[in-house]
C-alpha cells in the first residue's frame, strides 16, 4: 500500500536538497585548528551565510540550535533574563507549548507575564500591547489551525512601546514570508524539511543571555560543540523554502480547497481563519473522537494529525481549540491535514476517497 502523508505541519519530509547537502559534511570539530577542524568550520560558515541570505540577515545574526523548541527557549529566556522583573511579557493563549511553557516558567521566576486570549479564529489581538510591555512573543501562524497572525501590526505596536518582539516562525516559513522588523525569530528545521536542527535570528544590537554556558560558540549565545550537519540541513532547507514558497503555496491552496470541500460534505466544521497557511486544513467533528479517526485513517494508509493528544495516559483536548472557545467535544474530535512540497493531485484524490469512505461509515454506525 502506498501511504499518503498529510502531516507536513507535524514534521515535513526531508527535502532531497538536504539529503544531497548532508553527503558532503566533514567530521571535524569546527573549533579545532587542524585541517579537519578548519574544513568543518568552513562548512559551518557557509551554512550560516546560506541561512542569513534566506532570512535577509547578516551572518552574525544567525545562531544555530538543536531544534525549534530550543530556539524559542533561547529567545525568551535569553531576552527576559536581561529585563527588570517589573517589565511585562505578553503572549497569547493559542501559542505553541514551547512558548507557553517558557513564559510560565518565567512567571514562576518572578517575571510579570500576561497570556492574552485569542478570538474564535485563534487570532491574537495586538491591542493588548500597552505601556509597560517589554517583550512580546507571537507566532507567524498558528501551528494547529493555520491562522496567519497579525505579525506586522504586533511588531509595530510593540516597538512603539519600546518592547522587543520574538516571532515563533517554526510553523509557516515553508509557505509564507516572515515580516521584517522582529528582534528575535525562531526557526525549526524539521518543519522546514531539514529533519533536524533549528536556528535563532537575533537582530544586530539585541543582547540575550545564553541558556547553555561554556565555550564561546555561536557568538557566545550557545555554548557547546556545533552540530555542523544540523546547521547545513537547516540552512539548506531555509534556502529551498525561500526559493520555492511562492509557487508551492499556490499549489497547496488548490489541494487544501479540495480537502476542505470533502470534509464539509462529511459534516466537519472548519476551524481557524480564512487567512491561513495555504497547505493546512483543520476541522472539528462534534460526535467523533480524533484518536478513533486517526487510527482508522492510519490503517487505511492516510497519515494526518488531530488537535487532541495522548499525554501521561490520559486524553487531553487541544489547548488551541479550547482557547478559541470551541466545545470540549469538538476539541476532542479534530483533524488537521497538511500537504507538503511532494504532495500530488493523485494523492489528494485518494485521500478524499479514504476520508469519504471511513467517515461516512463511522456516521452510519453511529
Amino acid at each position: 500500500m502506498n501511504r499518503i502523508f498529510l502531516d507536513d505541519a507535524g514534521g515535513a519530509p526531508i527535502l532531497p536538497e538536504v539529503l544531497a547537502a548532508l553527503r558532503d559534511v566533514p567530521d571535524g570539530n569546527p573549533s579545532s585548528p587542524h585541517a579537519e577542524g578548519r574544513a568543518s568550520r568552513a562548512t559551518l560558515d557557509r551554512a550560516r551565510d546560506v541561512a542569513a541570505h534566506a532570512l535577509g540577515a547578516d551572518r552574525t545574526e544567525i545562531t544555530f540550535t538543536s531544534s525549534g523548541t530550543e530556539s524559542v527557549n533561547l529567545a525568551l529566556f535569553g531576552a527576559a533574563r536581561r529585563l527588570a522583573r517589573s517589565a511585562r511579557i505578553v503572549t497569547w493563549a493559542a501559542e505553541h507549548q514551547a512558548v507557553l511553557g517558557a513564559v510560565r516558567r518565567l512567571q514562576v521566576e518572578g517575571h510579570q507575564v500576561e497570556i492574552a486570549p485569542v478570538d474564535r479564529q485563534a487570532r491574537a489581538d495586538p491591542d493588548v500591547i500597552t505601556a509597560g510591555v517589554a517583550l512580546v512573543s507571537i507566532g507567524l501562524a498558528n501551528n494547529e489551525v493555520g491562522t496567519v497572525q497579525p505579525v506586522r501590526e504586533v511588531i509595530d505596536r510593540a516597538h512603539a512601546q519600546g518592547a522587543l518582539v520574538h516571532v515563533d516562525a517554526c510553523a509557516g516559513p515553508r509557505w509564507i514570508p516572515i515580516p521584517d522588523g522582529a528582534d528575535l525569530v525562531s526557526i525549526s528545521g524539521h518543519k522546514l524539511g531539514a529533519g533536524r536542527g533549528g536556528a535563532l535570528y537575533v537582530r544586530a544590537g539585541v543582547r540575550i543571555d545564553p541558556v547553555l554556558y561554556g565555550g564561546p560558540q555561536e557568538w557566545g549565545r550557545r555554548a557547546g560543540h556545533e552540530d555542523v550537519a544540523s546547521a547545513v540541513a537547516c540552512a539548506t532547507a531555509l534556502a529551498v523554502c525561500a526559493r520555492e514558497r511562492e509557487h508551492r503555496a499556490r499549489g497547496a491552496a488548490i489541494q487544501s480547497a479540495v480537502l476542505r470541500q470533502t470534509l464539509v460534505e462529511l459534516g466537519g466544521v472548519p476551524t481557524g481563519a480564512g487567512d491561513r497557511l495555504p497547505n493546512l486544513t483543520s476541522f472539528g467533528f462534534e460526535e467523533r473522537k480524533g484518536e478513533d479517526m486517526l487510527l482508522a485513517l492510519d490503517l487505511a494508509g492516510l497519515a494526518v494529525s488531530s488537535g487532541s493528544a495522548c499525554a501521561s495516559g490520559s486524553l487531553d483536548p487541544s489547548h488551541v481549540l479550547l482557547a478559541m472557545g470551541l466545545s470540549l467535544t469538538t476539541a476532542l474530535g479534530s483533524l488537521r491535514l497538511s500537504t507538503g512540497y511532494a504532495t500530488t493531485e493523485e494523492e489528494i484524490a485518494r485521500a478524499c476517497d479514504i476520508l469519504s469512505a471511513l467517515l461516512t461509515r463511522s456516521a452510519a454506525r453511529a
